[in-house]
């Protein structure tokens, strides 16, 4: 497979490109800062520089072109305002959803968060954070041309990972590796009968091939 992921540089990112690149499948990272393409390259990405606060919907078409499966794993980061989580953490998403569809690529894996809901209350940077995940959500599961999965992990920790998880779709809240978070979604890129859903995500007892499958049934 080709797969596209957008945040190319972030944390989850950079461990999910190593993964899907030693299982032989062509990886690209979307990165805004040319200085962050050596990162990728010794990830086993090809480093794609390309603004996506900024970017036109064909700009980012082109860049899909290919592509079996998009991941959204961009982020505005913790350090950022709340005027960057509507570009980034909504914006940016709903514009792959856009191109994802024009350029034909049908597969979309959403990196959301616990808690996302566009009706989330309260005024600070977490809230609007949330509020921006549970929007990008609600815009990528009204489109019927993408056969879409959203990943919701919780408290992110970087932790060696176990590979031990739980994910359905309500866990409860809970800290979880960036190593498990990279390893479930290498398994939902591989896993079609995970699409339609909406699925939390936290250290747990199950194996993560495992967990995805009985997610997968539990429909």
């Amino acid at each position: 497979m080709r797969i596209v992921i957008a945040g190319g540089h972030g944390q989850i990112a950079l461990r999910l490109e190593r993964l899907l690149a030693e299982r032989g499948n062509e990886v690209a990272g979307i990165i805004r800062n040319p200085g962050q393409a050596e990162d990728l390259r010794k990830a086993g990405a090809e480093p794609v520089v390309l603004d996506l606060e900024s970017a036109s919907v064909e700009e980012v078409s082109e860049a899909l072109k290919g592509a079996d499966a998009v991941v959204f794993a961009a982020g505005a980061g913790a350090g950022s305002g709340t005027a960057r989580k509507e570009t980034v953490d909504r914006g940016a998403a709903v514009l792959l959803a856009d191109a994802a569809e024009r350029a034909g690529v049908r597969r979309y894996l959403l990196v959301s968060s616990t808690g996302a809901n566009p009706d989330h209350r309260g005024d600070d940077v977490f809230d609007v954070y949330l509020r921006a995940k549970g929007a990008a959500e609600e815009d990528v599961r009204s489109r019927s041309a993408l056969d879409w999965t959203i990943l919701r992990p919780g408290m992110l920790t970087n932790d060696p990972g176990t590979g031990l998880v739980s994910l359905a779709r309500s866990v409860g809240r809970g800290p979880v590796p960036r190593d498990d978070v990279a390893a479930v979604l290498a398994e939902l890129l591989e896993s079609p009968d995970t699409t339609g859903l909406t699925l939390e995500l936290i250290s747990g007892t199950v194996p993560v091939t495992e967990a995805t499958k009985a997610a997968a049934s539990a429909r």
